[in-house]
């Protein structure tokens, strides 16, 4: 078994300042560096994927600072780094083949945001056979609405991550992994 960390669109668009600022990005990409720290100390292998916005989108802008990866889970020389334009990050990427070629059986996600690009990273890696890991304290989101009724994003990260974990996903904060 082979375990690979892929690390969803930690980008400074996400943090304070940012086009699209999430709830409490820091501690997610804290938590995320510790994985990512522990995943280079066992020489395995990093995935770290970077959404790119199509033109006149307000986010994500190519060439902008918003774009780049965070400087907490920055790529090391050598890691991959995968961009992509969807919220699935196998989807017009080369991210399966990658994966594949590495002997990955089993995935450790972590990344923003919780209720889009980490819940449909997650499905689809788990529907092309990988064992899959969610580290829910080292992702986060945003407070949602719909038809005018507000959702916190408390909710919003547990509501998804509970449905990750009904059949996609385990689900364990960051200290129950690294001390596994």
């Amino acid at each position: 078994m082979s375990k690979a960390l892929i690390i969803i669109d930690v980008q400074n668009d996400y943090f304070e300042n940012g086009a699209l600022e999430l709830v409490n990005p820091i501690p997610a990409s804290e938590n995320a560096k510790k994985l990512l720290d522990h995943f280079r100390k066992e020489n395995l292998p990093v995935v770290h994927v970077q959404h790119a916005s199509p033109e006149g989108v307000p986010f994500f802008v190519p060439g902008s600072t918003g774009v780049e990866i965070h400087d907490n889970v920055k790529p090391a020389e050598g890691e991959k780094v995968i961009t992509k334009h969807y919220p699935n990050s196998f989807r017009d990427t080369d991210l399966l083949e990658y994966l594949q070629s590495k002997g990955v059986t089993e995935v450790v996600l972590t990344g923003m945001m919780t209720h889009m690009c980490v819940d449909a990273g997650t499905r689809a890696a788990f529907d092309y056979g990988f064992g899959c890991t969610v580290i829910g304290d080292a992702c986060a989101t945003k407070d949602l609405e719909i038809k005018g009724a507000q959702v916190k994003a408390a909710d919003v990260q547990t509501a998804f991550l509970a449905a990750l974990e009904f059949f996609y996903a385990k689900i364990q904060t960051t200290d129950e992994y690294l001390n596994a």
